[in-house]
């Protein structure tokens, strides 16, 4: 390899490295939401670093077509160190303000949501359900006014002939 491909494989691997301690913080950040779940944390831990090889080793692709060094690995190490040793601490927090301002726009369009979509079905159907209680009930009450006007000159015709009729 030639001078300038090494020193760029160095400067990239230690950036890679640096890269490696971000996503390892924000990995082990989110942890606690599946550590009860054994199958899904290993299943979780081994794709998080079958991707963080992946793209290291994409990373080097690009810079030196591939070749792996012992030096690579030390820069690697030494990019990860360098960040936590001087960003960790940063990043962590800057990385609780990101979620937390996440949560909060997450659940303003939830609210957002509920008021604007929601609550206008959820009141329209009680307001169909209450026209249609109230439509049964006029219906019913119409019916039954309905069926008194035909069973009274039935029942009066039905009483004058029982009275007609002897008493033995």
């Amino acid at each position: 390899m030639m001078l300038d491909v090494q020193f760029i494989t160095m400067v990239s691997m230690v950036i890679g490295g640096f890269y490696l301690g971000i996503a390892l913080d924000t990995f082990r950040r989110f942890t606690p939401y599946w550590k009860n779940k054994v199958f899904l944390t290993y299943f979780l831990e081994i794709s998080f670093w079958l991707t963080q090889a992946l793209i290291l080793y994409y990373l080097l692709f690009q810079v030196n077509y591939g070749e792996l060094r012992v030096y690579i690995f030390v820069a690697i190490l030494l990019g990860f160190a360098i960040y936590q040793a001087l960003a960790a601490k940063m990043y962590k927090r800057l990385l609780e303000r990101i979620i937390i301002i996440i949560l909060r726009i997450y659940r303003l369009i939830k609210k957002t949501i509920h008021v604007l979509i929601i609550s206008p079905i959820q009141w329209l159907i009680q307001v169909i359900i209450v026209i249609v209680l109230f439509l049964g009930r006029m219906m019913f009450i119409i019916l039954q006014f309905g069926l008194n006007l035909l069973w009274t000159p039935i029942k009066w015709i039905l009483i004058g002939i029982y009275r007609l009729l002897p008493q033995k």
